[in-house]
């Protein structure tokens, strides 16, 4: 059988952001993971938070690796990956098999990766369909009032701008796409990463 992707960037961090989603998602039934990558968050998370539904998506080339790794790991409360591209497929405000409106939004490393419309058009979905007091946790590097947090953040910004991908986002900026999000909590983790989470009003 094909060897599951795998991300040590993802196997590193798991364990900080589990710290943070415990908290976060104290009070959340449903969650959705936009951008499951190879899938090690999902299976990791749904194993640790019993208490959610957890909900996979991700664009189609991704789906074969997140279902191995859901084969090789599965709990009741995770669930397999859904087609979702931002700026392309209509946003899924809620659960198709329980029809429970996701309560909880997580991602993590998408925002520098996306296009500025993509960014743009997560944040705009994220404040319109998220229900009010509803959570939305966005792991990753950002800007800080107009500056990197560090030497190594600017020079891979550079770099994803040099291959044509979005780059860094300024969290003032992600704040103005979405007025109807507060920004509750704003924890620094490692590796220059940060941890935002909104709540939406």
């Amino acid at each position: 059988m094909e060897q599951k992707p795998f991300s040590q960037a993802c196997e590193n961090n798991k364990k900080p952001i589990l710290q943070q989603l415990k908290k976060a998602f104290s009070n959340v039934n449903n969650v959705l993971e936009i951008g499951s990558g190879t899938g090690q968050h999902a299976v990791y998370f749904a194993h640790k938070l019993p208490h959610v539904q957890w909900h996979c998506s991700d664009v189609e080339e991704y789906h074969e690796g997140i279902n191995q790794w859901i084969d090789d790991f599965p709990s009741k409360n995770l669930h397999r990956p859904f087609a979702l591209k931002l700026a392309r497929d209509e946003w899924a405000s809620s659960s198709v098999l329980s029809n429970q409106p996701f309560d909880g939004i997580y991602t993590a490393n998408t925002a520098h990766i996306m296009l500025e419309h993509e960014i743009q058009s997560l944040m705009h979905s994220v404040a319109t369909h998220l229900p009010k007091s509803g959570v939305f946790c966005q792991y990753g590097p950002f800007i800080v009032d107009g500056k990197f947090t560090s030497q190594s953040n600017q020079e891979f910004h550079e770099k994803l701008l040099l291959s044509g991908r979005g780059g860094y986002r300024d969290i003032d900026q992600l704040a103005a796409w979405a007025p109807q999000l507060v920004l509750s909590t704003k924890v620094d983790m490692p590796a220059n990463n940060m941890m935002l989470v909104w709540q939406a009003k």
